[in-house]
């Protein structure tokens, strides 16, 4: 179990929102690169990253940033990086960067072709975000809620053949209330490729609860915001709880 630090850029700072509303962001670093070297040092083993303004606008507007983490990211620290990507050009260019996995979230729920046409072009590189509230999934930063169904999306993302799947409760996103294990266990049993929850990891507590409920029907990691970045989780212990509970520790 993967405990996966974010690092969420806005205006090329790395901050925190309260359940995606960009006008509660809060900056916790102007040094993207910085802030990278903290986790791997912390003992990271992959790194969440999300270009706020580009998930925004549609398309990349980090891109200065992106790059200063993938470098100080090096070679032993995967990337997965989501926001605004909306085109196969885009990717190609992140991944010569050397991003490592390239997040589709509301590209994928509109333009499913597009996700289809990534999953073919970049096996083993896509990952699909799917962010919901009450079981039904929300596009464009979370500001527009759909009529579809997370557990009937995730099952098409999967026929696509993405990589993994990001659910995040929008809910609890920013809120360190806990990670919503019923809905993410409702989907992790749906499907067969791994889940990676997000919203809410506040506590070890919930480290082990992600472990122990999750963990055995396919979900890897678990993303970690705000409570990293105000000192409510540690992430070496964090990871250390997550072995332990894992049983690889």
């Amino acid at each position: 179990m993967l405990i996966i630090p974010a690092i969420d850029l806005k205006d090329g700072h790395c901050v925190r929102l309260k359940q995606g509303d960009m006008k509660t962001a809060t900056v916790f670093s102007d040094d993207p690169g910085a802030m990278t070297k903290h986790w791997a040092a912390q003992g990271a083993r992959r790194l969440h990253v999300v270009d706020l303004n580009g998930a925004a606008a549609g398309r990349p507007k980090n891109e200065k940033s992106i790059r200063a983490i993938v470098k100080a990211a090096g070679d032993g620290l995967p990337v997965q990086l989501g926001g605004g990507i909306r085109d196969l050009d885009t990717i190609e260019t992140y991944m010569d960067a050397g991003v490592t996995y390239i997040v589709i979230g509301t590209a994928a729920v509109k333009n499913p072709g597009f996700l289809s046409d990534a999953c073919y072009a970049f096996p083993g590189h896509i990952v699909a975000g799917l962010d919901a509230r009450d079981g039904k999934v929300a596009v464009e930063g979370w500001s527009k809620m759909t009529g579809h169904d997370v557990i009937d999306l995730a099952k098409k993302f999967e026929d696509y053949g993405v990589e993994a799947l990001i659910y995040t409760d929008i809910g609890r996103d920013g809120m360190m209330s806990g990670v919503n294990i019923e809905a993410t266990l409702k989907l992790a049993q749906a499907i067969k490729i791994p889940v990676i929850a997000s919203g809410g990891l506040n506590s070890l507590k919930d480290v082990e609860a992600v472990c122990t409920q999750l963990g055995p029907e396919g979900v890897i990691g678990a993303i970690a915001g705000r409570a990293l970045y105000e000192g409510k989780l540690d992430l070496k212990q964090a990871q250390a709880a997550a072995d332990k509970a894992s049983g690889k520790a």
